[in-house]
């Protein structure tokens, strides 16, 4: 599988397109990407593709939602 990089104009063009992707997840399996991330990291998941690309997805989600954060912050 060959990887894909997609670059966003602003971290929360980011944020959007990432959580587009997250609620695909949760509506294909029914739990929410919380959930899913702390049974996954807990090694009560198989380890299929679609498994690991949805943590990736959910771990850069923490990371976004962060860096958005901080920037609020700072402005505020």
């Amino acid at each position: 599988m060959r990887k894909q990089r997609i670059e966003y104009s602003s971290p929360l063009d980011a944020l959007v397109n990432i959580t587009k992707r997250l609620n695909s997840y949760e509506n294909q399996y029914n739990m929410s990407s919380e959930d899913f991330f702390n049974q996954y990291r807990k090694g009560q998941l198989e380890d299929s593709i679609s498994y690991t690309e949805w943590s990736n997805d959910y771990q850069h989600y923490l990371g976004l939602r962060e860096e958005l954060e901080r920037l609020i912050d700072h402005v505020a």
